[in-house]
């Protein structure tokens, strides 16, 4: 009979998870690899090890760039993913190698975060999502889209629509204080 090695094993009680499910994360490798064209292929899910539950997760990116498609100026932002996960969850530093992947990609603010939605969507079919954008000003204009997904669950459909219906700058991002 085999038995785990010593690091194995204690790889697995510490992370809770054995460490053949991550191998082919990008995260952890030496060389980190940064694409700037938009690669939406990126992104990475691993399994939610608890679908039965609700729990958000936030990711707050502070330095999203962009370029406007008519200009090719660059446009900043902060970019907020709120979300409670079904089956996968997204890999953050993925996530991170995903987002800079936009840094030339020519796209309106609206676009820009519907796509980050639709893709995060397509990767991990969440109960709920909502991506906001809040771009700096540029010509004395500040733009704050927001997108949002839901699944079928009912619950979930009214927790989209009352959020859509209530949103405002500002109410689902948060205060940078409490990240640096």
């Amino acid at each position: 009979m085999k038995t785990k090695s010593k690091s194995t094993k204690s790889q697995t009680r510490h992370s809770g998870r054995n460490p053949q499910e991550l191998k082919n994360f990008k995260l952890g490798e030496n060389n980190t690899q940064y694409t700037t064209t938009y690669t939406p292929d990126l992104l990475e899910a691993f399994d939610n090890k608890n679908p039965n539950q609700i729990a958000w997760t936030t990711f707050v990116c502070t330095e999203f760039t962009s370029l406007c498609p008519k200009t090719s100026q660059p446009d900043f932002a902060k970019i907020f993913i709120n979300y409670v996960a079904d089956k996968k969850m997204v890999e953050s530093k993925s996530l991170k190698l995903y987002l800079f992947s936009f840094r030339n990609h020519g796209d309106f603010h609206e676009d820009c975060i519907q796509t980050i939605c639709n893709d995060l969507v397509k990767l991990m079919k969440p109960k709920f999502i909502e991506v906001i954008g809040e771009f700096t000003p540029r010509g004395g204009i500040a733009i704050f889209p927001y997108a949002s997904a839901s699944n079928s669950d009912k619950e979930f459909q009214e927790l989209r629509k009352h959020r859509m219906m209530n949103y405002s700058p500002g109410k689902y991002s948060c205060d940078l204080s409490k990240v640096y």
